[in-house]
């Protein structure tokens, strides 16, 4: 198997032919992070992410910059994955960033950690109105219905773990015409972002001005946070949004779009982007 699906035994039940059998799963597991800095004698700890394994080191980039730590690359001096020992004795992945000296040592996180579990991310760290947009709001790009209406079929042709367990959420980014820019998946939906944010930044392709961020279920404030700080245009949801998504939506001049299945979807903010 990959590192991303595990094997798992499993008791099938509740039809004509109960069985033992085996199923593909989803693997969570633990990625410490940690972050140097020239002017500070010590390395912070940042917490530990709860992810699927795999880009551990564009996910960790994709985190400090939705948390305004780094703009882009010449931020980072180097990013480091690497093997640690946790307090068991057992080897566990981890990823260890530098950053210039130029960087503001205030950006950085106190002692509380940036996230706890894949279930959230960091909710709330920027208020609504403070909400930082790193590409321009009052942009003049427009997405037509049918190409909006097609990338929530583009973003599920793209997610083969999620084939085989059924366990993970995907994140994309698109571009107004809808040609697929970057994609990820995670057990976690704000770890998908961040890997696919993480993938433009090493690549030199933020801000996303004029991209569409498309993700697999919900929208909640810390998605929108991320696609805002991104500089993406547009954020679309196979699932609902949260009110406080909208808010930040609207603030943050984001076209903001949710329950988009077979072809149909509500807009919640930023219609005006939005061509027949």
């Amino acid at each position: 198997m990959n590192k991303q699906a595990a094997v798992a035994a499993v008791k099938r039940l509740g039809g004509p032919d109960p069985r033992t059998d085996q199923d593909l799963v989803a693997v969570e597991s633990l990625l410490t992070v940690t972050v140097s800095h020239p002017h500070e004698t010590a390395t912070r700890s940042l917490g530990v992410l709860m992810r699927t394994p795999g880009d551990d080191d564009v996910l960790v980039l994709g985190l400090l910059h939705a948390e305004g730590v780094i703009r882009g690359m010449g931020d980072v001096a180097s990013v480091e994955p690497h093997a640690v020992l946790n307090e068991s004795g057992e080897t566990g992945d981890a990823v260890h960033v530098a950053l210039v000296s130029s960087v503001d040592v205030g950006v950085l996180p106190g002692e509380r950690p940036l996230v706890t579990t894949s279930a959230c991310g960091l909710c709330g760290r920027l208020s609504v109105r403070a909400l930082d947009r790193r590409g321009t709001a009052a942009d003049a790009t427009r997405f037509s219905v049918d190409m909006l209406a097609s990338l929530q079929k583009q973003l599920r042709s793209g997610q083969a773990v999620f084939a085989e367990t059924g366990g993970l959420h995907a994140a994309a980014l698109f571009s107004p015409a809808g040609e697929r820019m970057a994609i990820a998946e995670d057990v976690g939906r704000h770890n998908a972002v961040d890997k696919v944010v993480g993938a433009l930044l090493r690549d030199g392709r933020l801000p996303a001005t004029g991209g569409v961020l498309v993700v697999s279920g919900r929208v909640a404030f810390e998605i929108v946070q991320k696609a805002a700080m991104a500089g993406a245009s547009a954020l679309v949801a196979v699932g609902a949004p949260s009110s406080l998504a909208i808010d930040a939506a609207r603030t943050a001049g984001l076209t903001l779009v949710g329950f988009a299945r077979d072809g149909c979807f509500n807009v919640y903010a930023g219609a005006d982007r939005i061509i027949s």
